[in-house]
C-alpha cells in the first residue's frame, strides 16, 4: 500500500486563510472552506490507513482534484480497485502519473505506469497495458542507478512471457524479480516474485518444490507485510495452484485464510469472486452440492460486480460439474455452455455429460481430442480421471489403461493425495472391465481410503461400487451386496441420483438393462467373467439345458450373437 503524505503535507491554504491561522483563528467552513478541506483530507487518509475502503473511497472521491497529491490519487486508485470500480481506478492512476511527472518524480511516475499496466492487463486491455509498460521503461532510460522500479516492470514482463506461452523466459525472469525485492527490502515484490517462481516451478512438473515456494510467499502475506492488492493476487493464485494439482488439504487451508482476509475488509469486491469459486469447489468435494451451487452462483455475481472477468467461466464450469453429479443434465449443459462463452474449457465435464446422456461416440471423440491437446503435466493431470471414465465405458481399454498409468504417475510425482486416489480409482475401473478382480479390489480399497482422508463422500462411494463389483467377480456375493448397498445409501444422501440408480441396477432392485430378468442377470454376470455353461450351471445349481435356454434368451433380448458381445454389454451397463 503506497504511503500517504503526512498531515504536514496537507494542501497550501490561500494567503488570507493562512494569515488567519497564524493569528490563531480558524477559517470559516462555509462553502467547503479550506479548513473543511484539510479535515476531509485528514479523515480520508486515516480511513485509508485503517483499510476502511468504502469510507476512504468516498472521502477521496468527494475532494476536488486540486487538493490531492500524487499519493492521494494512488490511494484513491487502490480503494477503487478493491471496491470493484475499475474505471475509477484507471482514471485515478492516470492522475497520479501526471501528478508525479508534474513534481519531477520520475520513479513515482514509473510506479503509476506499472499499476496502470497491471490493471489494464487484468481487464483484458493488453494493448493499452503494453503501452503503459513501454512508457515506464522509457522513463527509466533516464535513470542511471539500479532501482526497485526496474523489478516491478520485470514482474509485468514475466507475466507477459507467461501469457505468450514463453515459459522458459518466464522461469528465467521470475527469480530476478524475487532478487530485486530482497535487495531493496520490498515485501510486495519479494512475495510476488516467490509466488511466480512457485507457479512456474509447478507448471514444469516439480510440484513439491513449487508448493514450498508458494508457502514461502504466503508467509509474507500472513505476516501482514504485503499490501492489499498484492495480498489478494497471491492468495487467489496460491489457492488456484493447489486446486490445479489436486492438493485439496493445502487448498482448504489457504481458502479459509483467504475467506477471513476478505471478511476483514467490509465492502471488498476484488478477489471475493475467486474466493467464492474455491469455496464452491471444496463444498462439492465434501458433498455439499446445494451449498456449492449457491456459492458458485454468488461467485459469478461477484465477478460481475467487479466489472467482469474471464474467471467467471470457471464458476460456471464448476457449477456444471455439480449439476451433472446431481442428474440435472439440462442445467449442467447450460452451465458448460456459459463456461465456454467466457473462454473456459467445457471439457472434460461435457464429455462425461454426453456419456451420461447416451452419446458415447461424442464423448469418446471429445476425450481423444483433449488428451492429444493437453500435454503440460498440471492441466493433463486434471483431465485424465474423466478420460479414463469415458474410455472404460466405451470399451477402449488399452487407451484407458495407459491413461490410468499416467494418472498414477502424476499422483506419485506430485505427492497429492487426491491425485493418488484418482489414479487408484482409474486403475480399479480398468481392472474391473478386464475382469481382473484381485487387482481391482486392491486399487479400489486404496482409493477409498485416500478419498476418506479428504472427506470426499461421493468419491468414496464410487470406490465402494468398484469394491462391490470386484467382490462379485470373486464370488463373494454377500460382501459385494453389502458394499453396493452402502454406496447406494451414500449416493442417496448426497442427492447423486444417476449414481444411485446405477447401483440400484447392480443390486437387481430396479428394471435391469435390456429387459433381462434377475436370473438372466446372474447368468450374464458369470458369462462376463468367462465361465462356461457347465461352470455356470454348477454355480447357480441349474441344469446345463436351463443355462443354455437363459443364454439364448439373453442373446435375443440384447440382440447379440456371441458370449463376447454379451460380456461387453454387461460391462458397459455395470451388470458385473
Amino acid at each position: 500500500m503506497p504511503p500517504l503524505p503526512s498531515d504536514d503535507a496537507l494542501p497550501d491554504l490561500p494567503g488570507h486563510e493562512a494569515a488567519d491561522l497564524a493569528r490563531g483563528r480558524l477559517p470559516s467552513n462555509r462553502g467547503g472552506g479550506a479548513m473543511s478541506v484539510v479535515d476531509d483530507l485528514h479523515r480520508a487518509r486515516q480511513a485509508y490507513e485503517r483499510r476502511e475502503w468504502v469510507a476512504a473511497y468516498r472521502a477521496l472521491s468527494d475532494l476536488d482534484d486540486t487538493h490531492l497529491q500524487a499519493d492521494d490519487f494512488a490511494a484513491l486508485a487502490i480503494t477503487a480497485f478493491l471496491l470493484g470500480r475499475r474505471n475509477d481506478c484507471v482514471q485515478a492512476l492516470q492522475r497520479a502519473h501526471q501528478a508525479e511527472l508534474g513534481e519531477n518524480d520520475t520513479l513515482g511516475a514509473v510506479r503509476a505506469a506499472y499499476w496502470l499496466a497491471m490493471t489494464l492487463w487484468q481487464g483484458g486491455e493488453a494493448a493499452i497495458s503494453n503501452g503503459w509498460m513501454a512508457r515506464g521503461e522509457r522513463l527509466l532510460e533516464g535513470v542511471s542507478e539500479d532501482v526497485v522500479e526496474r523489478g516491478y516492470l520485470l514482474e509485468r514482463a514475466t507475466f507477459g512471457h507467461v501469457a505468450n506461452g514463453e515459459f522458459a523466459e518466464a522461469a528465467a525472469a521470475a527469480p530476478k524479480v524475487t532478487e530485486y525485492g530482497r535487495r531493496f527490502g520490498d515485501p510486495d515484490l519479494t512475495a510476488m516474485g516467490l509466488h511466480m517462481e512457485g507457479r512456474l516451478t509447478i507448471f514444469s512438473g516439480q510440484v513439491a518444490d513449487g508448493l514450498r515456494l508458494l508457502d514461502e510467499a504466503m508467509v509474507w502475506v500472513l505476516a501482514g507485510e504485503v499490501s492489499p492488492i498484492f495480498s489478494g493476487v497471491i492468495y487467489c493464485s496460491c489457492v488456484e495452484a493447489c486446486q490445479q494439482v489436486s492438493d485439496f488439504g493445502r487448498m482448504g487451508e489457504w481458502t479459509h485464510a483467504l475467506t477471513l482476509w476478505c471478511d476483514s475488509q467490509p465492502g471488498l469486491v476484488a478477489f471475493t469472486g475467486q474466493c467464492a469459486v474455491h469455496r464452491g469447489q471444496l463444498m462439492r468435494l465434501h458433498g455439499a452440492y446445494r451449498d456449492a451451487i449457491s456459492e458458485l452462483e454468488q461467485a459469478a455475481g461477484r465477478y460481475a460486480a467487479a466489472g467482469g472477468s474471464p474467471a467467471v467461466g470457471q464458476a460456471h464450469y464448476e457449477r456444471g460439474e455439480t449439476l451433472r453429479i446431481g442428474g440435472e443434465y439440462d442445467a449442467a449443459e447450460a452451465a458448460y455452455t456459459e463456461a465456454a462463452e467466457y473462454g473456459h474449457p467445457a471439457q472434460p465435464g461435457r464429455a462425461l455429460l454426453w456419456l451420461a446422456r447416451g452419446r458415447p461416440d461424442a464423448a469418446s471423440a471429445a476425450i481423444h481430442r483433449v488428451v492429444a491437446e493437453v500435454q503440460d503435466p498440471v492441466h493433463r493431470s486434471q483431465m485424465l480421471a474423466a478420460a479414463v471414465d469415458v474410455l472404460v465405458e466405451v470399451g477402449e481399454l488399452e487407451d484407458a489403461a495407459s491413461l490410468a498409468d499416467q494418472l498414477c504417475g502424476f499422483g506419485s510425482a506430485f505427492g497429492c493425495t487426491a491425485l493418488q486416489a484418482a489414479g487408484e480409482y482409474a486403475r480399479a475401473s480398468v481392472a474391473i472391465a478386464r475382469a481382473e478382480a484381485e487387482d481391482a479390489l486392491a486399487a479400489a480399497r486404496s482409493g477409498a481410503d485416500a478419498w476418506a482422508r479428504l472427506s470426499a463422500p461421493y468419491e468414496v462411494a464410487r470406490c465402494r461400487v468398484l469394491i462391490g463389483r470386484a467382490l462379485r467377480l470373486l464370488g463373494d456375493a454377500e460382501s459385494a451386496a453389502a458394499e453396493l448397498a452402502e454406496a447406494r445409501r451414500a449416493f442417496a444422501g448426497l442427492g447423486a441420483a444417476p449414481a444411485e440408480h446405477d447401483v440400484t441396477v447392480l443390486l437387481g432392485d430396479a428394471r435391469a438393462p435390456g429387459g433381462l430378468s434377475p436370473r438372466e442377470i446372474e447368468v450374464l454376470r458369470l458369462v462376463a467373467t468367462g465361465k462356461s455353461n457347465p461352470e455356470i450351471a454348477a454355480a447357480l445349481v441349474l441344469s446345463e439345458k436351463t443355462v443354455a435356454r437363459h443364454l439364448s434368451n439373453i442373446f435375443a433380448k440384447l440382440d447379440v450373437r456371441s458370449r463376447t458381445a454379451a460380456a461387453a454389454f454387461a460391462f458397459e451397463h455395470h451388470v458385473v
